[in-house]
């Protein structure tokens, strides 16, 4: 009879022993698992201070922020205000009055030699301000193209010098005019070229209408834009500038 009961008692034995240690075994896990959530909202506690502690720091950083700014302003305006009041006025000195440069200080007989310096040659000009552009007695005029512009050659006819090879004058067609003819409605378009002339102590770039002036007694003729603000014309004298022509 023991014989057969000794086996039973061992198992019983046995789970006893196992159920024992599976319990020590969950409640010492359970109390791990708690010491674990302890700390960490221990820790969590900590860092909620420490952000609390940080932004009031923070806010009372920007609390004197503000007031140095005000005290940088405050500072600004009374040392602004120290240096207008010591600055001393400034006396500007009195314009030194200036002399105006003469115009029209040279005059101009109403028939004067012109040289047109293309050609080096002189020839009898009218100066009349009636006329607002220059022009002259322009024959054999041609047209042609260089280096893309338009430009013009012709000979400046005086009725005394024959036209040659050497006495053809090339320039630059800077524009051209219509002019309408006084007998007719007819328009007729002129090239307008710019040259060097020289009348006494005068020697400027004038602009030139190429004209038929053949019915006109002097191949150049000398407009307003030539003399503006540099000359006068005394219509009662000629040749103030150059030995008057003999008589033919």
């Amino acid at each position: 009879m023991l014989t057969r009961l000794t086996p039973i008692l061992a198992i019983a034995l046995l789970s006893g022993c196992a159920l024992t240690k599976g319990e020590q075994f969950h409640n010492e896990t359970l109390s791990s698992i708690q010491a674990s959530e302890k700390s960490l909202s221990t820790q969590l506690e900590n860092l909620s201070l420490q952000l609390g502690t940080q932004e009031k720091y923070i806010e009372s950083l920007e609390s004197k922020i503000a007031r140095l700014d005000k005290e940088i302003l405050r500072v600004k305006r009374d040392v602004i205000r120290e240096v207008n009041k010591k600055k001393d006025p400034v006396i500007l000195p009195a314009p030194v009055p200036v002399e105006a440069t003469p115009t029209h200080e040279i005059v101009l007989g109403e028939i004067e030699k012109v040289t047109i310096d293309a050609i080096k040659q002189s020839f009898d000009a009218r100066v009349d301000t009636g006329a607002a552009t220059s022009s002259l007695n322009a024959i054999d005029i041609e047209e042609f193209e260089r280096n893309g512009d338009n430009w013009v050659r012709f000979h400046l006819a005086d009725g005394d010098t024959p036209p040659t090879e050497d006495n053809w004058i090339e320039a630059p067609v800077v524009r051209y005019v219509k002019i309408r003819q006084s007998t007719n409605e007819d328009v007729e378009r002129r090239a307008v070229v710019e040259l060097w002339v020289r009348l006494g102590k005068i020697h400027e770039k004038a602009q030139f209408t190429l004209a038929d002036r053949s019915q006109m007694t002097h191949p150049v003729l000398l407009g307003r834009e030539f003399i503006r603000d540099i000359a006068v014309v005394d219509v009662s004298k000629t040749y103030i500038h150059t030995k008057q022509p003999k008589a033919k």
